[in-house]
């Protein structure tokens, strides 16, 4: 929004011009598209692994999850 000074002390705001949204560029489509790609594959990691260990989500597993995702282990079985 801009601000016209018309003759005398009022001040008067005056909309601005509608600006389209600028479409994201080609290199942050491609990291979105990858963070999101490896978000996915990380919850299927995570539901396969729950499902491994017979669908209840007890502290131990929970650590255990943590401790895989920060190890970077999810490629490996155990």
């Amino acid at each position: 929004m801009t601000i016209a000074h018309p003759a005398g002390f009022q001040i008067i705001a005056v909309p601005a011009a509608a600006e389209t949204p600028r479409k994201p560029g080609l290199l942050r489509r491609l990291y979105e598209t990858l963070f999101e790609s490896r978000e996915r594959h990380a919850q299927r990691s995570v539901n396969a692994y729950i499902a491994r260990r017979g669908y209840r989500l007890t502290d131990s597993v929970e650590r255990e999850i943590g401790e895989r995702m920060l190890d970077g282990q999810w490629m490996t079985r155990r």
